[in-house]
């Protein structure tokens, strides 16, 4: 649907999901405002729309008058900033709760007609993990000031440049083992980047969306144990799957989460202890018209970088 003349703000634009939303935006005729912290990061999206079409700008959600300056104006705004791990005063509480009722707050008194928040499956004020307490907060924050905004809660999500199958395929190029913590019994739902993107998208464009909340989950449930597997034998390698008990991995990621970028923190073992897949008691993709696509499908198309021999090799042992 054509949105010629519309504008919207995507916050946290120019992250994984952010590049595949903007460019479904931009491609309906909105006019994209990509608000981040560091605009020369999101520069590299303004060659998806015509001249002038996506326009990044400065803006650190922790900020009242940036948050403002970046609504003002707009027709939609969607929030699409998440966090794995804290770093300063990038914390959960900032970023997740208190920056996406600043959104959201902000976005009904500038008068927005519409507010799609991105949280995540597992968001619940009684987990263990600060992370899915943060994104239950800011849940809440966003339905105590924009009661009829969208919620979507996606469970891992999947495609070209994701943090999983990525740092996993990375992984295998160089280490004899892979890491299952908690021995891989974790349950996730994955969903293709591009079913998410176009979700959002129709969520934000059917009034009849307005105040729901949808899990979002791909065709089929996968232990961590069983992706990692999948990603294996798509790359043709060997690699022993090396069981990790939450206690030890806890241990380690004391250490590792003081590194600038942790490949693990205690927050993330805390997240493994809980299934990521959808509840069946609200709204999903085929509510919204969009048939799933698999693992299967797709990781075949990004993930043989990491086969021996780069992409031009098919899958063999090695």
């Amino acid at each position: 649907m054509a949105q010629a003349g519309k504008v919207v703000t995507v916050f946290g634009g120019s992250g994984f999901l952010g590049r595949h939303l903007v460019q479904r935006l931009a491609h309906a005729g909105w006019t994209v405002r990509v608000a981040v912290r560091y605009p020369t990061d999101a520069a590299f999206l303004k060659p998806q729309g015509d001249v002038g079409q996506i326009v990044p700008m400065r803006c650190d959600i922790r900020k009242e008058e940036e948050v403002a300056m970046a609504l003002t104006g707009a027709d939609l705004a969607i929030n699409l900033i998440g966090i794995l791990y804290e770093k300063g005063a990038s914390t959960f509480q900032a970023l997740h709760a208190d920056g996406a009722g600043r959104i959201a707050r902000l976005a009904k008194s500038l008068g927005v007609t519409t507010l799609v928040q991105v949280s995540a499956i597992g968001a619940s004020k009684e987990s263990t993990a600060a992370y899915a307490r943060t994104k239950a907060e800011g849940e809440e924050q966003v339905r105590q000031a924009f009661p009829e905004a969208v919620i979507i809660r996606p469970s891992l999500v999947f495609g070209p440049q994701d943090g999983f199958f990525n740092l996993f395929g990375a992984m295998a190029r160089i280490s004899p083992a892979l890491p299952l913590v908690g021995g891989g019994v974790t349950k996730f739902q994955p969903v293709y980047v591009g079913d998410v993107a176009e979700a959002i998208v129709k969520a934000a464009t059917d009034p009849k969306q307005a105040g729901k909340t949808f899990e979002l989950g791909g065709p089929a449930v996968y232990s961590f144990r069983q992706l990692l597997e999948i990603l294996l034998k798509q790359i043709g390698r060997k690699r022993c799957l090396l069981t990790i008990p939450f206690g030890l991995a806890s241990f380690q990621a004391f250490f590792t989460e003081k590194l600038p970028k942790p490949p693990l923190t205690r927050d993330q073992v805390e997240l493994l202890k809980t299934d990521n897949v959808c509840s069946g008691t609200l709204p999903g993709l085929a509510e919204l018209g969009i048939a799933p696509r698999s693992v299967e499908v797709e990781l075949p198309t990004y993930v043989d970088i990491y086969r021996r021999g780069g992409r031009f090799t098919g899958p063999s042992a090695g």
